[in-house]
């Protein structure tokens, strides 16, 4: 959803004159997007007129307000019987009307946009309204292998919505003494603090590197650390605190989290870093290195992912594996496309997965259910996770 701006000062909105009152709207718009594949669809069957429809889908969780979308294969009526018609459907609202713009695009064989439609204007919906375009795309360009629009028969639609809200009006009064506030720069003002090592009273020592810091911040970032200060322990009275398990580069990008709240280098080293921040309960960082990972998921590294996730309790990205991996054998994953080594790695991440689900966790450690990749049998690949 967009955020209502701060309005500029009123001598800013305009190089003209400046009036003595003002007021700044803002129109409130919620954007989101969804994405429908028809699988094996030049066997849709669907005479001119006959419909197909999506699942329902809206702009998150508590959104009421349901959405899904609509094609006719062959046509809404004899003017559009050779092109695939394309709507989008308001299902449900708890408001009496709304209005929206939409866009539609096809995703070709590379998984870019293609083709795209998009409304000129913010439609009126009601309930049960549909608005679209009968003549989205002609089916003889569509059903052209030539065009890439149908890898392995799969039609793949994408849809961009707009949902006007209500406005929200801010105004006051011009005031010729408006001061310019600084941004804050405390993130940056911590980052020098400790680059540059100074007023610390702590000493880390990580792969015979020492890292100088500061007790106050680091318990105020980590319970972990908190808790290593607060009591009577042999850190906190030798001020020196010496760690094993954690490489010195990740450790240096933790602590540029701690002080600055950034990780720059957090895509290169996510794993390991997640292992950290949950050493170090440092919960927005395993979050990121958790989307991070999400990211790269894919079917040679989603064995590895899926036991790391456990082993950390790492539960979103843990259920971002699983559905990987019930997508892949839905969709035929582990096929001829797959090298052995890519094949053996799947079923490893199914067995594995199917333990989770069940609740055995550490039931199998994880040294061995990577030694599984080599041998789990092919018999038990068919059920999902």
């Amino acid at each position: 959803m967009s955020r209502v701006p701060t309005p500029p000062p009123p001598g800013e909105m305009t190089s003209g004159p400046v009036a003595e009152s003002w007021c700044y709207t803002q129109v409130k718009v919620v954007k989101f997007s969804y994405m429908w594949t028809i699988n094996n669809f030049s066997f849709c069957r669907e005479e001119m007129g006959e419909v197909v429809r999506s699942s329902t889908f809206s702009s998150g969780p508590n959104d009421k307000m349901k959405w899904c979308l609509r094609v006719n294969p062959k046509g809404l009526d004899d003017e559009s019987k050779d092109y695939l018609s394309l709507y989008l459907l308001l299902v449900s609202c708890p408001k009496s009307e709304v209005r929206a713009k939409f866009k539609f695009s096809l995703l070709n064989a590379k998984r870019e946009e293609t083709k795209a439609m998009e409304s000129q204007r913010a439609y009126r919906f009601v309930q049960g309204k549909d608005w679209g375009f009968k003549k989205f795309i002609r089916r003889d360009f569509l059903l052209d292998e030539a065009n890439g629009l149908l890898p392995d028969d799969k039609l793949t639609l994408f849809c961009e919505v707009s949902v006007v809200q209500d406005s929200v009006n801010i105004s006051g009064q011009s005031n010729t003494n408006m001061l310019k506030v600084p941004e804050c720069q405390l993130s940056d003002d911590l980052g020098n603090l400790w680059e540059g090592s100074r007023f610390t009273d702590c000493s880390l020592f990580v792969g015979g590197q020492e890292f100088k810091a500061h007790k106050s911040i680091l318990a105020a970032r980590s319970p972990v650390f908190n808790a290593m200060f607060e009591h009577k322990m042999e850190e906190s009275k030798k001020n020196r605190v010496d760690i094993s398990d954690v490489e010195p580069d990740v450790f240096r990008e933790m602590m540029v989290f701690i002080y600055t709240g950034k990780a720059p280098n957090l895509e290169k080293m996510a794993d390991n870093l997640l292992a950290a921040a949950d050493k170090y309960a440092l919960e927005r960082l395993k979050v990121l290195c958790e989307e991070a990972l999400c990211n790269s998921l894919s079917v040679e590294n989603v064995a590895d992912i899926l036991i790391l996730a456990d082993l950390h309790s790492a539960e979103q990205l843990k259920a971002q594996a699983i559905d990987f991996i019930n997508r892949q054998r839905h969709d035929g994953g582990a096929s001829s496309n797959h090298s052995a080594k890519e094949e053996n790695g799947l079923r490893c991440a199914v067995y594995f997965g199917r333990h989770l689900r069940n609740g055995l966790k550490g039931s199998a450690p994880p040294l061995l259910c990577v030694s599984m990749c080599s041998y789990v049998p092919a018999a038990t690949d068919p059920r999902p996770v």
